[in-house]
């Protein structure tokens, strides 16, 4: 990418290294350098007396005065928009813990680089470069009351589109999730985030959880009646699950569409799966036994207990995409990612790797042994019309 727009800090007490990087900015086209011996210094290169505008600041974390742990967290308070590269001595896992914490202020982190710093590991970080979004004027998405939204679900506007499932030992599609749309008369397709929280508030998710199943399963009947016998994942609130008419509810949606339970997996969040609850326990085990397929969704998220992971009966184990995202390239994140798989393998479950958005990371799954994989780098959540026609591309593409 092109550089020399941008106004570079070097931040770093050692002379030669900050030298040095100043000089490997140069060679990689950079054109405005700022140099700070210490955080005192580099912390005025942030304000609004300084000018122009720091876009890219290498911290050194050995800084005098005030280090660079103080520095990204004082920056942090600033609403700091540039973004930061983080050098330091400290061995490659101490710094992914550093760079984490920096997200977790909400900064923008380009990287990390462990001394001694490299022109080529320093082009690799530029790279990832995005200029921070302008400020817009734009409103807010719509938003809409408990009655509208329930206007809406009993008009049918509400519907399923769905994202294949690959398995990345064959390319072959293997199912699909379900993704909750609401196809507004006035607005379009809306996304979740214009009406989960409504629902949520007045404690009626189910309301949305049976249109999804209704509607998903209708649609699992068609692509069979088209020749593609294609299994289905929803997700399922656990509230739903809970109530006392699930299991014959469910029973009489699969009866009505004529679907075989194994053709439908529940996805529910690791945090409401993991109980000793026994009643809760038995619907599990009631949907297992009935044929249907359970996954739990969002694993690494919450805090696992493995001796209950272990008891309750799921069929796959769905990783999700902040362990994906960038193991490939981070050693203590491929780890991570490495053993989720493995606990899997152990368990005789499916794995499933939510958010593959390159090649690089399909590529780094398929190496660990992952089951399946979805994601952007496949498909986005499609309309279920659109989904025969996507299905031919992919095979002849495979």
């Amino acid at each position: 990418m092109d550089i020399a727009h941008l106004h570079f800090l070097v931040a770093d007490a050692d002379q030669d290294q900050r030298l040095a990087l100043v000089d490997m900015l140069g060679k990689l086209g950079a054109s405005q350098v700022s140099e700070a011996p210490d955080g005192h210094t580099a912390l005025r290169s942030f304000t609004e007396a300084f000018a122009p505008a720091v876009d890219v600041a290498v911290i050194d974390l050995a800084l005098p005065g005030m280090d660079g742990l103080e520095l990204i967290r004082t920056l942090a308070g600033m609403n700091c928009r540039a973004r930061l590269i983080v050098t330091g001595v400290h061995p490659s896992n101490l710094m992914f813990s550093i760079e984490t914490m920096a997200q977790a202020y909400g900064l923008e982190l380009l990287g990390t680089i462990s001394k001694p710093a490299t022109i080529a590991r320093l082009q690799s970080l530029l790279e990832n470069y995005a200029p921070p979004p302008q400020p817009s004027e734009r409103t807010k998405g719509p938003t809409f009351t408990f009655a509208e939204i329930g206007l809406g679900l009993q008009a049918r506007q509400f519907e399923p589109f769905f994202q294949p499932k690959i398995e990345l030992a064959t390319g072959r599609v293997k199912g699909l999730e379900t993704f909750a749309r609401w196809r507004h008369p006035e607005h379009g397709v809306l996304e979740p985030a214009a009406f989960i929280d409504a629902l949520e508030q007045h404690n009626r998710i189910d309301f949305l959880d049976w249109t999804m199943i209704e509607r998903s399963v209708e649609c699992c009947r068609e692509f069979q009646d088209k020749g593609i016998p294609m299994a289905i994942s929803i997700n399922l609130a656990p509230e739903t699950l809970a109530h006392q008419a699930f299991i014959q509810q469910i029973s009489a949606c699969l009866e009505r569409h004529r679907v075989l339970p194994h053709y439908v997996t529940f996805e529910m969040p690791e945090s409401s799966v993991l109980t000793t609850d026994p009643t809760f326990l038995e619907r599990l085990v009631r949907l297992r036994m009935m044929g249907f397929g359970l996954a739990i969704d969002d694993y690494g998220t919450g805090r696992s207990n493995l001796q209950l992971l272990a008891r309750v009966p799921f069929s796959e184990l769905k990783i999700d995409r902040s362990f994906v995202d960038g193991a490939s390239k981070k050693r203590a994140l491929g780890t991570v990612l490495s053993s989720c798989l493995g606990l899997a393998r152990s368990l005789d479950r499916m794995s499933v790797a939510v958010g593959v958005e390159t090649r690089q990371d399909w590529d780094f799954l398929q190496g660990l042994g992952c089951t399946y994989a979805q994601g952007y780098h496949i498909a986005p959540p499609m309309e279920a019309s659109a989904f025969p026609e996507w299905l031919e591309d992919w095979r002849h593409f495979f």
